[in-house]
């Protein structure tokens, strides 16, 4: 049998090589990682080990035994529109349309560290919802079941935005354990080397600041993840699925080695720890890079730290499919990128997953992009039959030899950087920025040389003109207004002994380690300290950071 299988396999490379003029084995296509792909894959590209079950170590087919049988991904829309009160409306509009969590996406000032009245009015609520007041944050979930439904809070080091929902908890009494949900941006390191949006305080203070914030809610809020480690900005930036999957693992390494030296066991903390990633269409490389990050995560956890609570081991991730694959060029051919995006991250066993609206490379999505949006969702979900077997591409000769390729590259990586002294060594040094500033280039040269078509834009283009373009969301600036005449009152009317006493302890803080940062912080909001306050004070103690661009 064996050997019929091999004259087929002889007999088919000749008709190969006759029509294509060069062996199947010299015949290789590159994906977006590096990693050579050949024209087929046999039995022979794989390991002979039998697979693991879905929720069996090392966990490559799935988490959970039942995985979307017992239990479907969250189908979350990150929306962040205008003002507190637009916010509100959009979001409560998502949860009818089916969304089943929450995501908040705040407005650029924040990101930067300022309130909205420390910037150009027309750039506010341009890219997201200025939050600045417990009272901004009590208007954007009115009437939303905070206690009932998981919430995904994208603020950078994760802590004001939290700060504000907890006392929003506190005031509608509600316990903390009620809390779900992520801190969707708190890792620094992301921030630092691929998002220079965000706000800068230097590595170290950053450092301190996330560690109380994982301290506080392990022991205070234990059902909130207060660690989400992003290679969504990485990947945005220029990284390969295989460079952002090493680098994210490689900084939930620091992170591990850095709480635990707070006192912390590993079993007591990791099993918050999640991820957050980006989805090209790159399909099979998107399902293998998760396929591979379970298993890598899995065997670190046990292997290097000594887990022992299977959920220690296990990799969460949340999945966004890529804005930067997103073409302002026939804008509607992006539903079809985010479909196969989509389609990747369930295959590749996502927990949660949010999906672009067509219009996001114009702007703010319109309401019925973002209502098409989740309802790709829903129609995957619900009508596709997708989500009715576990992995059902396990077992294929390509994605399982992808895997093990992906896993092999993505070790190389994490070796390399253990070898520097780890994440925060590296990331001083300049080598992960190096990297990633590389990979971009060669993407970009490829598509300019036509290497690598993006249709609509190097192949298949067409006469546009700027009235066919579907109408944009634009920012009211009435509504604008309006909210910094809030945030004007809202500082007349606060108790400014209070917000100084409470400014002087976060002071205190940073330099005893006998006080937490994110405990003042919830205490600061809660007498009406703003978020600029807070984050001014904040530099002030730690300075600003400067990334090493090589």
């Amino acid at each position: 049998m064996e050997k019929n299988k091999q004259d087929n396999y002889q007999q088919w490379s000749k008709e190969y090589q006759k029509m294509r003029g060069v062996p199947a084995e010299q015949d290789l296509k590159y994906n977006l990682s590096g990693i050579p792909i050949k024209p087929i894959y046999t039995a022979h590209d794989i390991k002979e080990e039998t697979l693991s079950y879905p929720g069996e170590y090392p966990y490559t087919r799935g988490l959970y035994p039942t995985m979307y049988r017992g239990r479907g991904w969250s189908r979350r829309q990150l929306i962040g529109l205008d003002t507190p009160e637009r916010f509100n409306e959009r979001q409560r509009e998502m949860i009818k349309a089916g969304s089943n969590a929450v995501s908040l996406i705040f407005c650029n000032s924040f990101y930067r560290g300022y309130d909205a009245d420390a910037v150009d009015p027309l750039l506010v609520g341009t890219c997201g919802t200025p939050i600045n007041t417990i009272e901004d944050m009590e208007i954007a979930f009115d009437q939303i079941p905070i206690d009932k439904i998981s919430i995904a809070l994208n603020d950078p080091i994760g802590f004001t935005g939290l700060a504000m929902l907890l006392v929003i908890a506190d005031r509608r009494g509600i316990p903390y354990s009620k809390i779900i949900g992520t801190s969707n941006q708190s890792d620094f390191i992301s921030h630092f080397v691929a998002n220079h949006m965000f706000y800068r305080i230097s590595l170290e203070g950053s450092l301190k600041i996330l560690l109380d914030h994982i301290k506080y809610t392990n022991k205070y809020v234990p059902n909130w993840n207060p660690v989400s480690i992003v290679g969504q900005h990485m990947q945005q930036a220029g990284a390969t699925p295989a460079q952002a999957l090493a680098f994210t693992i490689s900084t939930g390494i620091t992170y591990i080695e850095e709480t635990m030296k707070q006192g912390l066991q590993i079993d007591t903390f990791a099993p918050r720890f999640t991820f957050f990633y980006d989805i090209s269409i790159s399909m099979f490389e998107e399902i293998a890079k998760f396929r591979a990050g379970r298993r890598i995560w899995a065997k670190l956890l046990k292997e290097r730290f000594g887990a022992k609570d299977p959920r220690s081991l296990r990799f969460k991730f949340h999945g966004q499919t890529s804005g930067a694959e997103l073409t302002r060029q026939q804008p509607l051919n992006n539903i079809v990128r985010v479909t196969i995006q989509a389609m990747a991250g369930i295959l590749g066993g996502a927990q949660s997953l949010h999906t672009d609206s067509y219009d996001e490379a114009l702007g703010t999505p319109i309401e019925e992009a973002a209502r098409i949006a989740i309802n790709t969702q829903n129609i995957l979900a619900e009508e596709s039959g997708i989500a009715d077997v576990i992995d059902p591409i396990g077992g294929s000769y390509y994605l399982e030899r992808l895997t093990d390729q992906m896993e092999e590259e993505v070790w190389g990586y994490i070796q390399k950087i253990d070898e520097m002294g780890g994440m925060l060594e590296a990331v001083r040094k300049g080598y992960v920025q190096k990297v990633i500033g590389e990979s971009a280039e060669k993407y970009q040269r490829q598509v300019d040389s036509n290497q690598k078509v993006i249709v609509g834009v190097n192949k298949y283009q067409i006469d546009e003109s700027e009235d066919k373009r579907p109408n944009l969301t634009r920012v009211d600036q009435k509504l604008v207004q309006k909210h910094l005449k809030r945030l004007e009152n809202f500082k007349k009317r606060r108790d400014k002994s209070k917000v100084d006493e409470a400014l002087s302890r976060i002071v205190a803080a940073t330099t005893n380690d006998e006080l937490n940062i994110f405990a003042e912080t919830i205490l600061a909001v809660s007498v009406g300290c703003t978020h600029g306050e807070i984050i001014e004070i904040l530099r002030k103690c730690y300075g600003f950071g400067h990334p090493n661009i090589v």
